[in-house]
């Protein structure tokens, strides 16, 4: 995964979750991030398919469990486009 990825994933999750960047690592996860709930989630989900041009399919949707999982997925997924 390219960084640039990673901190516009990480911008838009501070973004819909309404927390500091800083507090958004690659590790972060509903686990660490209290205002992650599945409103969120789902939301979050809508952000990356709008701001990177791609369609997650229900089992990656459920496959997102850290910022740095969905990164890699994106990255996947854009290189694929490629």
């Amino acid at each position: 995964m390219t960084q640039l990825v990673l901190e516009r994933i990480r911008g838009i999750a501070a973004d819909l979750m309404d927390i500091p960047v800083h507090e958004v690592l690659p590790t972060s996860s509903p686990d660490t991030i209290e205002k992650w709930d599945s409103l969120h989630h789902l939301n979050l989900v809508l952000g990356l398919e709008g701001e990177f041009g791609v369609q997650f399919s229900p089992e990656e949707i459920a496959k997102m469990q850290s910022v740095e999982s969905i990164a890699w997925l994106v990255q996947n997924k854009l290189s694929r486009a490629e």
